[in-house]
């Protein structure tokens, strides 16, 4: 299992096969391993990987956790098999080399933040008429019941609305350009633009 991040740009579409293809581009930043976490010193394997800001050289110094924090943006831990530890080095860059090959990938990121929402729009509720002397438009309705005296768990009502994580499977990898550091996938990824997403392979 490996890892990588990144970011979210815009949809658009490619011609793949005589049809139009709708896919996601997303563009993959600088990633560097800054530490590598193993059995014997955390108790599991695991990579600290931070992402570079502007794509500068970020050069590790003297001692191998020193690292000039001001040229980075966000840090990211990645969980690792037993044994996947020996493939990495500390100070080594994550590349689109590691897609070659891949043509699935899964997606985790997390949905749009919309607000504290009402339920018609939260839950995509018809709601009641809107004519002929009605008084009753978008209102919940009824959210209780005779017994128990109380409204149930988990009943679809008013709330915060978005910023979950939403995870998307076997999304089909349909571009890769190594030189504009982008990737394209099939449909939609979760998420505004500029928003940071995992890509599990």
């Amino acid at each position: 299992m490996a890892w990588i991040l990144a970011k979210k740009l815009e949809m658009t579409r490619v011609i793949k096969w005589d049809r139009f293809i709708p896919v996601t581009l997303l563009e993959v930043p600088q990633l560097k391993v800054v530490w590598i976490k193993t059995v014997e010193s955390d108790g599991y394997e695991a990579l600290i990987i931070w992402i570079l800001a502007d794509k500068k050289e970020g050069k590790l110094g003297k001692g191998k956790k020193t690292l000039n924090i001001s040229e980075f943006t966000s840090i990211k831990e990645f969980p690792l098999k037993k044994g996947e530890s020996d493939k990495y080095t500390v100070g080594s860059d994550i590349t689109l080399d590691l897609l070659e090959g891949v043509e699935s990938v899964n997606i985790v990121a997390f949905s749009k933040w919309k607000g504290f929402t009402w339920a018609m729009k939260k839950h995509n509720f018809h709601g009641w008429p809107g004519s002929h002397g009605s008084k009753f438009h978008r209102a919940l309705g009824s959210i209780g019941n005779r017994k128990p005296t109380r409204t149930h768990k988990g009943k679809k009502m008013h709330g915060h609305h978005g910023d979950i994580k939403v995870n998307l499977r076997n999304v089909p990898v349909e571009l890769i350009n190594k030189e504009l550091w982008l990737i394209g996938v099939r449909g939609w990824v979760p998420g505004a633009r500029n928003t940071i997403v995992d890509i599990i392979f």
